[in-house]
């Protein structure tokens, strides 16, 4: 493979081929020469696969293979026949009086952020756990860190999964909010775990095939409304999914999302809170993203994302169809007589500013469902808003968390889960949309506290740290240590309290938290539980609440991480051998 060029340099002499190949030294960079078939080739030594020397290998045919995991590469350009493999990189080379000559730092076709943004592409459709972990460490080392990998993986996720916003879809914006939170390599682990469960969800399923918005660009904001909840209403897939598209070509994203969480709270705590929390991390992953795509479509984002999310809403279980919200107590009807009351209560709440009463959070925690409710629409009417009574409401879900008795069935810290994050999925939406019918939502989510109530019987003991001096670095390296072992949940509450106590920073805190969610084989439900309860966390700081609202919102996922660790880490295996290939250590040698 002869080259002319200034840049190269002698590295070898062709009696150093006595043997057919030999590994020279140019610029601290091992690069392998092979004599094959009457022609010289060179190659980057180490194997893209894991880093094994290629001179190890074997050459016939046209074919280097490494020894390793038998990865094989075209030798002339480098291409490797194994996607999971990635190809090697090859050098010119040139003889010149019986001197070896290559180009150690040939020109590239791609930019590194191009490479990594395309290998990640091929970890997505192959779904390669750990070129998806190289993809997302290239991708930050070339600057590209969080908005390649969260587009990459939206574009990937609405078009190669049938039933379209899923739980992979929902960790990737979970962990897009993580990014922000956490430090140094955890920034790198967050992508890899949102892209790693967006591949693993669209796994063998079919792809999705989009519908297309009606011509008609005159259309109200009014009609579509009322055409987008008929079609949820009777699940009508296509119809809802061309209304929605309509809206996104012709409104305000404003104007959408009322649409949206208007139809999300016409029936009663969809698919146990899972619709509307994915809806707002749709909505939430297009704050990361933006509304528009690129080319002529300037809404290109919010369209893929939100057709993807109709099947939420038209498949979904609606809770007045179960047996626990119509007996003992018709829970269901509660919610819907205050449905037909919201109108009278918002206009009889209108210039009215709402103080909440002392006892409020002692109601919504109480055992009389038509007492939650009372003391519901009794808010609105003196003035409560919308996001003041979410946050009432999500506050009380957070404490069915941070008092859940261990003595229930474990699978029961799924149903406090889902009402906390049901509940913070209505308070963040009231944030994008000014429709009414969120409160609705915040019915819903009080009753779901209800009917959680038994989960706290007995309540989980208050954390008590006792008079406590120890350094809050040693506190938090005690935390995290408390993840590498089962059963930790009450004293992982006690090092979140005593943290506080001693005047600890909550944002390293935060930290911590971060780092020990994502070393675990986190599942969907974990990550959703830390993800939200930081944006809790900084939701209460900035206005100031009590600290013990602030340390409640992080003793809740600390205990929930705690119940659901550890877990084998596998990914975080695969995360450390990814990083120590970008390192270019050489794992075939040591461990």
């Amino acid at each position: 493979m002869a080259t002319e060029t200034d840049e190269m340099v002698p590295v070898a002499s062709l009696d150093d081929l006595a043997d057919g190949h030999t590994v020279v030294q140019t610029d601290g960079q091992a690069i392998a020469l092979f004599r094959h078939e009457g022609e010289l080739y060179a190659v980057d030594n180490r194997c893209p696969h894991m880093g094994f020397p290629l001179s190890r290998g074997t050459v016939e045919d046209g074919i280097l293979t490494c020894h390793w995991h038998h990865a094989r590469f075209e030798l002339e350009e480098g291409d490797t026949f194994d996607p999971w493999a990635d190809d090697v990189q090859t050098f010119p080379v040139d003889i010149r009086d019986g001197e070896i000559y290559l180009d150690p730092d040939p020109p590239t076709d791609l930019p590194p952020a191009v490479r990594w943004r395309n290998r990640l592409a091929d970890g997505l459709h192959e779904n390669l756990t750990l070129v998806m972990a190289k993809a997302a460490i290239g991708l930050d080392d070339a600057g590209e860190g969080f908005h390649t990998p969260v587009g990459t993986a939206v574009n990937f996720g609405t078009k190669y999964r049938a039933g379209g916003w899923g739980r992979g879809l929902t960790t990737l914006g979970c962990t897009a909010n993580l990014y922000s939170q956490v430090g140094g390599r955890d920034k790198r682990r967050a992508m890899f775990t949102g892209v790693r469960a967006v591949a693993d969800n669209c796994a063998g399923e079919p792809p999705r095939f989009q519908q297309y918005a009606f011509d008609n660009r005159d259309l109200s904001k009014e009609r579509l409304l009322g055409w987008f909840r008929d079609t949820v209403e009777v699940r009508d897939a296509d119809g809802a999914e061309r209304c929605l598209l309509t809206a996104v070509g012709c409104l305000d994203p404003e104007d959408v999302a009322d649409i949206v969480f208007t139809a999300a709270t016409d029936s009663l705590y969809l698919d146990s809170g899972h619709t509307l929390d994915f809806l707002n991390t749709a909505f939430a992953t297009l704050d990361h993203i933006g509304w528009e795509g690129l080319g002529d479509d300037e809404d290109a984002n919010a369209a893929k994302v939100l057709a993807s999310t109709v099947d939420r809403l038209t498949d979904a279980t609606r809770s007045e169809e179960l047996s626990s919200w119509r007996d003992p107590i018709d829970v269901a009807g509660l919610c819907f007589d205050a449905h037909d009351r919201l109108g009278g209560c918002v206009a009889a709440g209108a210039g009215k500013t709402w103080d909440e009463p002392a006892d409020f959070l002692d109601t919504l925690l109480g055992d009389d469902p038509a007492a939650i409710i009372d003391a519901l629409t009794g808010a609105i009417r003196e003035g409560a808003t919308r996001t003041e009574l979410a946050d009432a409401v999500v506050r009380a879900a957070t404490r069915r968390v941070a008092w859940f008795a261990t003595n229930n069935e474990f699978g029961d810290w799924d149903t406090v889960h889902h009402t906390f994050s049901y509940a913070n999925a209505v308070y963040e939406a009231t944030k994008r949309s000014t429709t009414d019918a969120l409160y609705r939502g915040c019915f819903d989510a009080a009753i779901s506290v209800y009917l959680d109530r038994f989960l706290n019987s007995p309540r989980a003991p208050t954390p008590d740290p006792g008079e406590s001096s120890r350094n809050p670095e040693t506190i938090r390296e005690a935390l995290l240590a408390c993840f590498d072992e089962q059963g930790e949940v009450n004293r992982v509450a006690t090092l979140v309290a005593e943290h506080f106590e001693t005047g600890g920073d909550p944002e390293a805190l935060k930290r911590v938290l971060g780092r020990g969610l994502l070393r675990e084989d986190a599942g969907f439900h974990t990550i959703q539980n830390v993800s939200w309860s930081f944006e809790r966390f900084d939701a209460l700081a900035a206005r100031g609440a009590p600290e013990s609202e602030q340390r409640l919102a992080l003793v809740a996922p600390a205990r929930y991480l705690a119940a659901h660790s550890p877990t084998r880490r596998e990914n975080e295996q695969t995360f450390s051998i990814a990083t120590r290939l970008h390192r270019g250590e050489r794992l075939h040698e040591a461990e």
